[in-house]
């Protein structure tokens, strides 16, 4: 990695000591710091499960869009790109001495000021987060539809909008759970779910062998839909990799003190997690496309129709882990809403408030999916411009504009290098959304 961030920036500093009693009573009422007890392990399977979502299926189709060539240096290059813009993330946490920036749009408001900080960063954190999870509503829903379509081969047909209702519905429950370190238990089943079925997706496309007939080249036969197909794949890698908009929430459960400051275990976690991701990314990519080529469907269990067993479980596994992957994404949305209803418009911090705002939010992501169950193309456009900047190159302008690498200097070049690199995917990648929205739109009924 580069040098550390040793430029530190006392203005406006405040030590924590000096909030009212007030102050520290709402702190401690808020998701995000109101435990900070969490350990390193905390970090890896928060991480884990932050960034291997249900993505890494549709990873072999993005390669039947991409080609090899392109397909494995994307996924490579985003590995790289997006642990080293994740340790900056890390390692500003408590960039200045006796303050600790607990969640992302405290860090951007550290570097572009207090309001131009939090329109930069609170938009596009809302975008991904929201976002995602009104997708993993949809996933669920669908997920659990092909665990019954499998094993039950003879009963009625059930509209997805039930089944999307049904995997909302665990999720008005565990809402309720006050904090970060309150929903580990879910995540590390989620982590554990992710590495499970990611295994069983490359172990079954080896069982299957290499199709007869298998091909690898681009599947359109024009230029223009190969470009926006290789757009599209684009797209699908930057959803597979974006997990940063967590990363400083997370951190913000663990200890610090001057001597053992909270970016050491958090880091450590950082790189398991980062390991797992290789592990579960790359043979479900590379396996799955070799097997089947351009006839890969877009989610890689949809193309192993068997082991009916194996799959029919694959699936539930992918149910679970979009549980805790939901929970993860939500949580600093909690945190926002709470936020402003205590300290902007001056609600008490009660129970009840956390019970109907929590509620609401989950209505809300539920009743979004049932609506636009194609909302996954709907993201790829507008996420593009939310999970690229805040996975990819965000972290890198504001490390430069706090620790201030000399001009030319290897951190410097790194940073341009890496925000050239996002901001290349942030034109291209909602290119092949808005055409997915577009051909879904023509054939889409409501509430089917």
């Amino acid at each position: 990695m580069a040098a550390e961030c040793s430029i530190y920036d006392h203005n406006n500093y405040r030590n924590v000591d000096e909030r009212s009693v007030e102050e520290r009573a709402i702190d401690d009422w808020l998701p995000i710091t109101s435990s900070r007890t969490a350990k390193w392990w905390y970090s890896a399977f928060h991480n884990v499960t932050a960034i291997v979502g249900a993505g890494v299926l549709g990873l072999p189709y993005a390669m039947s869009e991409l080609g090899w060539g392109p397909g494995v240096a994307v996924l490579v290059v985003s590995w790289i790109v997006t642990l080293y813009s994740l340790w900056q993330m890390v390692e500003m946490h408590e960039v200045v001495p006796g303050k600790r920036f607990d969640r992302y749009h405290e860090l951007g408001q550290h570097a572009f000021g207090e309001k131009l900080g939090l329109w930069i960063v609170v938009p596009q954190q809302l975008i991904v987060e929201v976002g995602v999870d009104i997708v993993y509503m949809i996933t669920g829903g669908q997920s659990l539809k092909k665990f019954h379509d499998l094993v039950c081969d003879d009963c009625k047909d059930i509209k997805l909008t039930y089944f999307i209702m049904i995997f909302a519905s665990v999720h008005f429950v565990l809402s309720q759970l006050p904090s970060f370190n309150s929903i580990s238990g879910v995540s590390l089943a989620a982590a554990i779910m992710s590495l499970s079925y990611s295994t069983i997706a490359w172990g079954a496309s080896v069982d299957r062998g290499v199709q007869p007939d298998v091909q690898y080249g681009y599947k359109s036969k024009s230029t223009a839909g190969t470009i926006f197909n290789f757009f599209s794949g684009l797209g699908s890698v930057v959803f597979a990799y974006g997990g940063h908009n967590v990363v400083m929430e997370i951190q913000a459960t663990m200890p610090s003190t001057r001597e053992k400051p909270s970016k050491k275990p958090m880091w450590r976690g950082v790189v398991v997690a980062y390991i797992v991701v290789a592990i579960c990314y790359l043979p479900v990519a590379l396996i799955g496309y070799w097997m089947f080529g351009n006839e890969v469907k877009e989610n890689i269990l949809i193309t192993l129709q068997k082991p009916k067993w194996l799959i029919a479980m694959a699936n539930m596994f992918v149910v679970v882990h979009l549980i805790g992957s939901y929970q993860v994404y939500a949580m600093p949305v909690f945190d926002m809403m709470e936020t402003v209803l205590v300290k902007k418009l001056d609600f008490s911090p009660t129970w009840y408030l956390r019970l109907i705002s929590r509620t609401i939010y989950v209505a809300f992501t539920m009743f979004i999916a049932i609506t636009f169950p194609f909302f996954n193309g709907l993201l790829g456009f507008f996420g593009g411009f939310a999970f690229a900047p805040t996975t990819y190159f965000l972290p890198c302008i504001i490390w430069l504009a706090i620790c201030k690498p000399r001009r030319f200097s290897l951190s410097w070049f790194a940073n341009w290098v890496c925000i050239i690199f996002g901001v290349i995917l942030t034109v291209v990648g909602p290119i092949g959304g808005l055409r997915q929205i577009i051909l879904q739109a023509k054939t889409y009924k409501f509430y089917v």
